[in-house]
């Protein structure tokens, strides 16, 4: 039997909402995630650390990171949980 090694591009999705005003970057990250297929990533810059959204993308089966960028940015990435 032999070993077969594959390799599995994961789809990551580019969002960037930044300059638009409240509530339109949370909607956009909300119809963004209406298309997220598993094992695909979701990719946000933001000007603010999006804390509402958290509570409803655990609640809706997501997880996240969050980490800030040069320029007083912040970088989102949302997942499926599995």
């Amino acid at each position: 039997m032999t070993a077969s090694i594959m390799k599995v591009a994961m789809l990551q999705i580019e969002l960037n909402v930044c300059g638009l005003e409240a509530p339109e970057p949370m909607e956009r990250v909300l119809e963004a995630l209406c298309t997220l297929e598993r094992g695909a990533r979701l990719a946000v810059l933001i000007e603010r650390e999006p804390r509402p959204l958290y509570r409803i993308l655990a609640r809706n089966g997501y997880q996240h990171s969050i980490s800030e960028q040069p320029g007083q940015l912040y970088r989102l990435l949302v997942w499926h949980a599995d």
